[in-house]
């Protein structure tokens, strides 16, 4: 007999929403590919619920070359008109033209630090993902005040502290699953 499975509340019923809960929010991840991606469609986000997003993951990932940022960054203005026209996407001009500079600047990072993992956690302390053991729900912390604000003087847009926050929970920097959560 197995034990039952017990979630944090947020993302209910939907089916997208808890395959996303189980298997990726909050589970540390090293790859850069990964890292892209989610840099891409939280920066999307920016103003919409998540749900908006997860639900156009696969077309995101068609349009913006499955999250090569070598190809992004080679994106041509005829790719910014394609994207536009996408209505798999948010078609956003902004967060378009964003995502495209992202991938300049996420290569620029990389280049610097080594990796993009290495750039994020040198703000984590001892250089290691947080779990949080509380109910307390927050959209910011000190840590995501303080990378949001160096990816800005980067160029980095569409990243304020409350979706560095988000991303940082995304891709497992912060484990914000309630103490009781299966998939803590």
């Amino acid at each position: 007999m197995s034990a039952a499975i017990t979630r944090c509340h947020w993302p209910g019923e939907d089916p997208l929403y808890i395959k996303y809960h189980d298997e990726e929010w909050g589970k540390p991840t090293q790859d850069e590919k990964k890292l892209f991606e989610f840099l891409i469609l939280e920066s999307a986000q920016a103003g919409l619920s998540w749900i908006t997003i997860l639900r156009r993951r696969k077309n995101y990932r068609k349009a913006f070359a499955n999250f090569n940022a070598k190809k992004v960054a080679a994106f041509t203005e005829a790719d910014f008109k394609r994207l536009m026209n996408d209505e798999g996407i948010i078609r956003n001009k902004l967060k378009i033209r964003g995502a495209i500079n992202t991938a300049k600047l996420f290569l620029e990072t990389q280049q610097e630090f080594g990796s993009f993992y290495n750039y994020l956690y040198r703000f984590m302390p001892e250089g290691k993902p947080i779990i949080n053991h509380s109910h307390k729900l927050v959209a910011s912390s000190p840590i995501s005040d303080a990378i949001s604000k160096d990816m800005k003087k980067r160029g980095f847009t569409f990243f304020g502290t409350t979706i560095c926050y988000a991303y940082m929970q995304a891709i497992g920097m912060v484990n914000d699953h309630i103490p009781e959560c299966s998939f803590k």
